[in-house]
């Protein structure tokens, strides 16, 4: 039976379009039970309507406390049967009501090579310090705000003329590639976490890769459909 996966969303919802793709495609080992988005009228919506998915709008604003928002999307994640939370641009900071429902089961992405630039807007962040290199990581889900043990990271070039929207789009490319990859080792219980450090069973070693024009270092490397 495939690993059953709960997808949470607040905006355009690029990153499940890249799990639904990698899914629909047979090379990533999991199922969509649940898109939840706490925004009505976003586009990661439409897309969860567009491939057949579940979904519900269970909005933030309507709840007295951060707790007691992940308790409703405990409750209506453990009746769709999911597994394991993704989170794919949810951008609420989760409690340990939903931390310990699915504990080492939940992953993150986030936009830049942690622990840099944690919290919202990290690609503006990386462009006005006027970084180097940028990119991405997947991390298991802790307690504290982008920190959780990190399982895959991407990085590219950042350029002197890059803005918010430069750098960011260059991202996001990687995001799409990294982001499905690290979903397909969890649901094949391959990761094995060890203090900070997560093992990757079998995992590729680190490669480069090119996007457009550039290269990216990815880091453990991607296996094939990915």
């Amino acid at each position: 039976m495939a690993y059953r996966i709960a997808v949470l969303i607040s905006g355009s919802g690029s990153n499940l379009q890249a799990i639904i793709d990698r899914i629909e495609q047979g090379v990533l080992d999991a199922r969509i039970t649940l898109v939840v988005s706490n925004k009505p009228g976003v586009k990661g919506l439409e897309r969860a309507e567009k491939h057949s998915l579940p979904f519900a709008v269970i909005e933030h604003k309507q709840y007295p406390s951060r707790e007691d928002f992940d308790a409703a999307l405990v409750r209506v994640i453990k009746e769709s049967g999911a597994d394991g939370v993704i989170l794919a641009g949810f951008m609420r900071i989760v409690t340990p009501v939903l931390i310990n429902a699915f504990s080492g089961n939940i992953l993150n992405i986030h936009p830049s090579i942690q622990p840099s630039f944690p919290g919202v807007n990290a690609q503006k962040q990386a462009a006005e310090y006027a970084v180097r290199i940028s990119g991405c990581s997947i991390h298991f889900v802790d307690e504290k705000m982008d920190h959780g043990p990190i399982i895959i990271q991407a990085a590219v070039p950042a350029l002197a003329e890059d803005d918010e929207k430069s750098l960011g789009s260059r991202i996001l490319i990687l995001e799409h590639r990294i982001f499905p990859q690290a979903v397909h080792w969890l649901a094949q219980g391959r990761l094995e976490v060890r203090g900070r450090t997560v093992v990757v069973r079998d995992a590729p070693p680190p490669a480069v890769v090119h996007i457009d024009s550039f290269p990216a270092l990815v880091s453990p490397g991607l296996e094939q459909g990915f």
